[in-house]
């Protein structure tokens, strides 16, 4: 990627937006798990806001401040999603909110920030490169399950369709 901090810009600046369309779907759909072991949407986005502060924001504000250690996450452990207590609206806005500041950190970094190094508690060495990127990757993944989540009560009644699905299909048998 020739300029990360611009590219990485532009999808985190589309998320608050694609999670406020999530957010207004029937508030059964959100709930509704699409298969032990999968988040559903509300809890993709319980996820979402549980992580940019605490995470992300705080990573970036680590590795741009002299690299010191920062411990890694557990969302079994760490997060909120299996107590989620706000309205979807609710989660949206503080998603926000948070974004809001992780957008003003990145903003403040150069090329030669990408660089910097800071230690993951599990990982290891990390550059400031690999923590953008894998940010993006992680953002937009929860956006997609989200949207993942809410189309599997579909796929079933689809009919003659349904093997369009089949990517998605957590119904069919395990036979692909």
């Amino acid at each position: 990627m020739s300029d990360v901090i611009a590219q990485c810009l532009s999808m985190f600046r589309t998320s608050v937006d694609r999670w406020s369309a999530i957010s207004r779907a029937d508030p059964a759909l959100l709930a509704r798990e699409p298969q032990p072991g999968e988040w559903s949407a509300i809890q993709a986005l319980q996820h979402a806001v549980d992580t940019e502060l605490t995470v992300f924001h705080a990573r970036i504000i680590a590795i741009r401040d002299g690299g010191g250690p920062f411990p890694g996450y557990d969302p079994a452990t760490q997060g909120h999603v299996d107590r989620i207590t706000s309205t979807p609206a609710e989660l949206v806005a503080q998603f926000a909110e948070r974004r809001a500041q992780s957008l003003a950190a990145i903003e403040t970094l150069t090329p030669d920030d990408l660089s910097r190094t800071g230690i993951h508690a599990e990982l290891g060495t990390v550059t400031m490169d690999q923590l953008l990127n894998q940010w993006a990757a992680h953002d937009t993944m929860h956006i997609v399950q989200a949207e993942r989540a809410l189309m599997q009560p579909f796929i079933p009644a689809s009919g003659p369709w349904r093997g369009y699905f089949a990517d998605h299909d957590v119904d069919l048998p395990a036979t692909r």
